[in-house]
């Protein structure tokens, strides 16, 4: 269940089938509050990434942290965004950037499945901060070779993306490209569209009609 400390803004997803509040409830903001997130919820973020299903328990993923009670790191990792993103995440009081080891520690064989796990444990993490009242916003938009001379993010790891958390904010404060994006229906592919059964891109009987 979400918690009652809600976001100002909420866009829960007009799903077709019955599925988890969490899930439904889950949004990526563009628009938040500067209340800070106490240091507690995000640590409880922190370790639903930790409890992520990994390829032989590898747990590849590692999570650069960054908070604006630390200014200077908070800036550091805003600027490996790219600027559009810095309009709107510079408002959250959390921004992290995720890290995928590309190699299995028992073998030192190139793990393919790295950046799949990383993700499973991102999106624990977007489930564990919305069942908080906190939101979660991941982006592709930054810097990769930035980050990795800015973090001295060695060969052997890959950063994968950034990340805004906080509360929800008020999407009127946001320039109005932005709020109309903030403020715009959530939409999603039908199930006919990406559910095969038998051949590839052959529509499962499962979701036919």
């Amino acid at each position: 269940m979400p918690s009652r400390e809600t976001p100002l803004m909420a866009k829960i997803a007009p799903a077709q089938h019955p599925i988890h509040e969490l899930i439904a409830h889950r949004f990526s903001p563009l628009a938040f509050s500067d209340k800070p997130v106490e240091p507690a919820k995000l640590l409880s973020v922190l370790e639903a990434g930790r409890w992520a299903a990994s390829c032989f328990n590898e747990q590849p993923w590692s999570f650069i942290v960054a908070t604006k009670d630390h200014p200077a790191e908070y800036q550091q990792m805003l600027e490996c965004l790219i600027e559009k993103n810095r309009e709107w995440a510079g408002k959250a009081p959390v921004l992290m950037i995720s890290v995928a080891k590309l190699n299995f520690d028992h073998s030192g064989k190139p793990n393919r499945h790295a950046l799949h796990d990383v993700g499973q444990a991102v999106a624990n993490m977007s489930l564990q901060a919305t069942s908080m009242g906190l939101l979660l916003h991941q982006m592709a938009g930054f810097d990769v070779e930035k980050t990795r001379r800015t973090y001295e993010i060695p060969a052997t790891h890959e950063p994968v993306a950034a990340m805004a958390l906080g509360y929800g904010g008020d999407p009127n404060s946001l320039s109005e490209q932005l709020k109309q994006r903030a403020l715009s229906p959530r939409s999603r592919k039908t199930l006919g569209d990406f559910v095969f059964s038998g051949q590839w891109n052959k529509r499962s009987e499962l979701v036919a009609g």
